[in-house]
């Protein structure tokens, strides 16, 4: 069974926080933009509580939440209870083995997952917001800036980067 390319895909401030109470303490559209660029067509997988936060399946992806809860179901929405059966779920149906899912969050999923990544895809915003969650610190000797798009807010309130790493 061919396995996936899983990536992470992330938008962290200049703490490495990527939310608060559920929502995101910036207004950045721009990045909205670029993860539905990224993701469409491919599955995305996530945790019960981001999937919560988002409220809906995201259209034109395979949706697949991470939950503790085996009776949890959502239309729309595949459920499994880890990581490693949301992978094997995707490669089971990978029609090759170039198919690529995305980990979109939140923190404990990232925790998890970031052993297992292949790719980071990292929104990295110069700008420190109030957080309650927080993406792992990463070692940085594991991974390799492949490509970044520097950018400043539509606002012009902060700039931000579209990173790219790949696993060493």
């Amino acid at each position: 069974m061919p396995s996936p390319r899983l990536s992470i895909i992330v938008a962290t401030d200049a703490n490495r926080g990527i939310g608060i109470k559920n929502t995101l303490p910036w207004h950045l559209p721009e990045d909205l933009a670029h993860f539905k660029r990224t993701t469409t067509g491919h599955p995305i997988i996530m945790g019960r509580k981001t999937f919560d936060s988002i409220g809906r399946a995201l259209p034109n992806r395979r949706n697949i939440v991470i939950t503790r809860n085996p009776q949890w179901q959502h239309p729309g929405v595949e459920s499994v209870g880890s990581i490693a059966a949301a992978a094997a779920l995707v490669g089971a149906d990978a029609d090759n083995a170039s198919a690529e899912a995305f980990i979109i969050g939140g923190a404990q999923i990232y925790i998890e997952a970031l052993p297992l990544a292949d790719r980071l895809i990292v929104t990295e915003i110069a700008k420190s917001f109030d957080c309650d969650a927080f993406f792992p610190a990463v070692d940085m000797h594991c991974w390799q800036q492949v490509s970044r798009e520097a950018h400043r807010s539509a606002d012009g309130a902060f700039d931000y980067a579209f990173v790219i790493y790949e696993k060493r």
